[in-house]
């Protein structure tokens, strides 16, 4: 195996360098030292990272739609509507998924018929095409901080040109733009590939420029319990570190259950801290993401917006630097832009009304972050054993192993094994752990907890809990509870 968790020299990025700016036109447009000067030049309040640390200390919750179409003064305008209209306090450019798969001749034609169309064809900004140029442009019009949003195995010519163009932050990491989104990758190939975007904004940081980078914490967004994203987001943001990036924002989906929400998150921020300072890392500055429910959405305005201000209140009340907002057409596909707006408007009127609040500390929620770490560190502690203290290695050779397992993947490099279920609070448990390695007494917790609900409702533990719990919020409930036959 190649892989190593060792920053990368100089002359090892450099010549990766060469190749990566190659691969696509635009990339010839990147000048490192021009680079260099333009991110100097922006302002403190367009800076993603001096923006998160900002909100951090004065307890703020920030708030950040996604969205991104393929031309590029409708994209401006669509952003510009956010900042203007909706109120975001940070913007997104969310790339296309021809991008993604570095299909740049697919993004060509699709700009070209986007423009004979009149409208988007593409859904998201592909920014590889528009390239540096057109990142510098989208930034100068607009007031607000851009992170490029994504989903991308391969970044490695993405963030080249973004950063260069002024952009200040990039989602993803090499296990959770891989496993979640690729069929066909390895996680060896993506790991590599992401070291070298955090090496790139480690080579920034040298320079003296501050660069945000977000591991993605929501996953496949459905069931997945916050132990097995928290020990995700832990392991890209010790990778990350170890590139040299020093502000690192770790996320986490909305699961539904407040107090599990809030410990997770709580959670997720003392153990990510915990083990940087651990291995050594201790100039890295954390902040926090959550995400909006990413799973179904009931098709009703009315109540999508309802959805949308549990995630706000839940994201306050944590105590997250930031919220990432969901829209009301969630059901439908992508939202106008008039509707993105009122997303935002939404999650910043819940955001201002709980302004200084924080879930105070019980003894319920309280077991949960115990429990929540204590999951955690099973899985973080026994991929640091299979890599011989190298967390590169034993990534890979614990996603073989299934040491980590992440529910409903598309990926051939996940287990699969592990199934998760709701408890009958709403709180995701483990119901089958797989090859997760939990003690006796963590898997015990979580049998019982899934007991408690069987018995409620007059039911074996099972699957078919599974089942009924991926699509009742989109059914207007949390749990899924059998419907009960009427006897006639």
């Amino acid at each position: 195996m190649d892989l190593k968790n060792i920053k990368w020299t100089e002359e090892k990025f450099f010549k990766e360098r060469e190749i990566i700016l190659n691969h696509w036109p635009t990339g010839k447009g990147v000048d490192l030292q021009q680079a260099v000067d333009y991110l100097k030049k922006v302002p403190d309040h367009k800076n993603f990272a001096k923006k998160l640390v900002k909100a951090k200390e004065e307890g703020v919750t920030l708030a950040q739609p996604r969205a991104g179409v393929a031309l590029m003064n409708e994209h401006i305008q669509l952003l510009q509507h956010l900042q203007n209209e909706g109120g975001a306090d940070l913007l997104p450019s969310t790339i296309d998924s021809y991008t993604r798969q570095n299909r740049y001749d697919e993004c060509e034609r699709g700009i070209k018929e986007s423009r004979a169309a009149g409208r988007s064809l593409l859904n998201g900004f592909p920014v590889v095409n528009h390239g540096v140029d057109g990142c510098k442009r989208v930034l100068e019009a607009v007031d607000l901080p851009l992170e490029a949003r994504h989903g991308t195995p391969d970044a490695r010519l993405l963030s080249e040109i973004i950063h260069a163009g002024g952009w200040t932050s990039n989602e993803g990491g090499g296990i959770s733009y891989n496993i979640p989104y690729a069929k066909s990758v390895s996680i060896e190939k993506t790991i590599l590939d992401w070291q070298y975007c955090d090496r790139l904004v480690g080579f920034y940081e040298e320079q003296g420029v501050s660069i945000n980078r977000e591991p993605f914490g929501p996953l496949t967004g459905t069931l997945v319990p916050p132990s097995t994203s928290n020990s995700v987001a832990i392991v890209e943001a010790l990778l990350a570190a170890e590139q040299g990036v020093k502000n690192i924002t770790v996320g986490y989906g909305q699961c539904g259950n407040l107090i599990q929400d809030v410990a997770a998150i709580r959670a997720l921020e003392e153990q990510t801290y915990e083990y940087l300072k651990a291995n050594g890392y201790n100039d890295v500055y954390v902040t926090t993401v959550f995400h909006q429910w990413m799973g179904g959405f009931p098709a009703d305005e009315a109540k999508a917006f309802g959805v949308i201000s549990t995630g706000a209140a839940a994201a306050a009340l944590a105590g997250a630097t930031k919220v990432i907002v969901k829209t009301p057409h969630e059901a439908i596909g992508v939202p106008t832009k008039e509707a993105n707006a009122e997303g935002i408007k939404a999650t910043k009127m819940t955001l201002n009304l709980l302004r200084g609040q924080k879930m105070p500390m019980s003894k319920e929620l309280e077991l949960e972050i115990a429990v929540i770490k204590a999951e955690t560190k099973c899985m973080i502690d026994k991929l640091f054993e299979l890599g011989h203290g190298d967390l590169a290695v034993g990534s890979v050779r614990g996603f073989e192993a299934g040491i980590i397992d992440i529910p409903f993947a598309p990926s051939k490099f996940n287990n699969g094994k592990m199934m998760p279920a709701r408890d009958n609070n709403g709180a995701v448990r483990y119901l089958k752990a797989g090859n997760v390695p939990l003690t006796k007494e963590l898997q015990d917790f979580n049998f019982k907890k899934l007991e408690e609900r069987a018995k409620f409702e007059n039911r074996e533990v099972g699957f078919q809990m599974t089942v009924d719990d991926i699509f009742a919020v989109g059914k207007g409930k949390l749990v899924g509870r059998p419907e009960k036959k009427i006897v006639l």
